[in-house]
C-alpha cells in the first residue's frame, strides 16, 4: 500500500474496517465450524474447551503482523490484550459488581507459572524459531489439562461467548444437555470439594452482551437450518474475510504509528489491542454481573494461557521477536503486577472494588508507560 499522499484520516477508517471485518469473519467462523463439526459428530464439548482457549481475533492480527515483518506490532498485541483481559476485564467486573468464586487451585497456579517460559526467553534479548516451537508445544498439554479437569468437574470454566454456538449447536442436535454444563444452582468441584461457581437460574447461559459491545453475533448468517456442508462452505469464505480484514488492519496501523511517530509495539500493545478487545471486556463483566462468575474466571485463565505460549510462540514462528527494551522494562513489569493483582484476589475468593480500582489504575499507567 503506497498511499504517501493520503491524508491520515483515511488510514484511521480503514485501519477501524479492518478490525471490524476480522471480529466479524471470526464470529461467522466460529458458528460455523460449530455447526458442520457438530453435524460431523464431533462434540461441542470439546469446541467448547478448544475454541475458548484461543483468541482468534488476537491470534489473526498478531500473525498477520509477524507475517508481513511488524513482529514488535504482533507483540505489542500479546501484551495489550493479555493486560486488557486482566486490568479492564477483571477491574470493571470487581468495580461493576464485586463477586466472590472459589478457583480450583490448578487455575490459579496456571496463572502465575504459565507466563514464566516466555519471560525466561524473553531475558535472552530475542525469541526465535526454535523457542517459538517449544511456547506452541506447550501450549498443547495445557489445552490437555485443561479439558482434562473440565470433564471432571461439575462446573465448567471455559465457557464464553465465543463458544456458545458450539454448546447450544449441539443442544440442538441431540436434545440433550451439554457435558459440564455450568447452569446448576450450586456446583461442587469433584476434585477439591470446594464451590466454585453459583449460578442465580437453571436457564440457558444468555449471549454475554453489554450495551457497549460490538454485538457482531446480531449480524452472524443463522446456520441452524443449513447442512453441515454448508457451513463448512461458510467457514471457509470467513477465512478469506479474515484475510483481507487483517491485511488491512496491519497495513494501515503500520501507516498510523509511522505518522504519529510511535513504536509498533506500543501501537499494538495500546490502540490496536483496545480495539480488538471490546467484546473481552462483555465476557468478564456480564458472566459476573448475571451470578456466573466462574465464566469471567474462565475466560481469564484461557485467554492468559493462550496469549503467553502459543500466542507468543507462533509469532517467533514467522519471524524472530525483539524482546529487549521497552518489553522488558514496561510491558512484563506491567503484565506481572496486573497479574498478580488478579492471582491474589481469585486465591482469596473474591473481587473488591479496591482491586478492581489498582488494576483499571494500572491499565491507565500501561498506555502513558507506553507513549512516555
Amino acid at each position: 500500500m503506497s498511499g504517501a499522499g493520503l491524508p491520515i484520516a483515511f488510514f484511521l477508517v480503514l485501519f477501524l474496517l479492518g478490525v471490524l471485518l476480522v471480529i466479524w469473519c471470526v464470529e461467522v467462523f466460529i458458528e460455523a465450524v460449530a455447526r458442520s463439526a457438530v453435524s460431523l459428530g464431533i462434540s461441542g464439548f470439546f469446541l467448547a474447551v478448544l475454541l475458548a482457549g484461543v483468541d482468534l481475533e488476537n491470534a489473526v492480527l498478531g500473525l498477520t503482523a509477524a507475517f508481513v515483518a511488524l513482529p514488535d506490532l504482533a507483540l505489542g498485541t500479546v501484551f495489550g490484550e493479555s493486560l486488557f483481559v486482566l486490568a479492564v476485564g477483571v477491574g470493571v467486573a470487581g468495580l461493576v459488581a464485586p463477586f466472590e468464586s472459589a478457583v480450583p487451585r490448578i487455575y490459579l497456579l496456571m496463572l502465575l507459572f504459565v507466563p514464566i517460559p516466555a519471560f525466561a526467553m524473553s531475558l535472552g534479548g530475542t525469541i526465535d524459531l526454535q523457542q517459538g516451537v517449544l511456547l506452541v508445544a506447550a501450549f498443547v498439554p495445557l489445552l490437555a489439562a485443561i479439558f482434562w479437569y473440565e470433564r471432571r468437574s461439575r462446573t465448567a470454566y471455559m465457557r464464553s461467548e465465543e463458544v456458545q454456538a458450539a454448546l447450544e449447536t449441539d443442544r440442538r442436535d441431540d436434545g440433550t444437555e451439554p457435558v459440564a454444563d455450568s447452569t446448576t444452582a450450586s456446583s461442587t468441584d469433584a476434585t477439591e470439594g470446594e464451590t466454585v461457581g453459583t449460578d442465580r437460574d437453571d436457564s440457558v447461559i444468555p449471549t454475554l452482551a453489554l450495551d457497549f459491545d460490538l454485538d457482531a453475533d446480531e449480524f452472524v448468517p443463522d446456520l441452524e437450518e443449513r447442512s453441515g456442508t454448508f457451513a463448512l462452505g461458510v467457514a471457509i469464505l470467513s477465512i478469506v474475510g479474515l484475510t483481507a480484514g487483517s491485511l488491512l488492519t496491519v497495513a494501515s496501523a503500520e501507516r498510523l504509528f509511522v505518522a504519529f511517530g510511535i513504536s509498533g509495539l506500543a501501537f499494538g500493545a495500546t490502540v490496536l489491542s483496545f480495539i480488538a478487545s471490546i467484546e473481552e471486556l462483555a465476557l468478564t463483566v456480564e458472566p459476573v454481573r448475571k451470578g456466573r462468575p466462574h465464566l469471567a474466571v474462565g475466560n481469564v485463565v484461557g485467554s492468559t494461557v493462550f496469549y503467553m505460549t502459543a500466542n507468543v510462540g507462533l509469532i517467533a514462528l514467522l519471524h524472530p521477536v525483539d524482546t529487549g527494551g521497552a518489553v522488558l522494562s514496561v510491558h512484563w513489569p506491567f503484565f506481572a503486577g496486573c497479574l498478580l493483582v488478579v492471582t491474589v484476589m481469585l486465591a482469596r475468593n473474591r473481587v473488591t472494588r479496591g482491586g478492581g480500582v489498582v488494576l483499571v489504575g494500572l491499565y491507565v499507567a500501561y498506555w502513558v508507560a507506553n507513549y512516555a
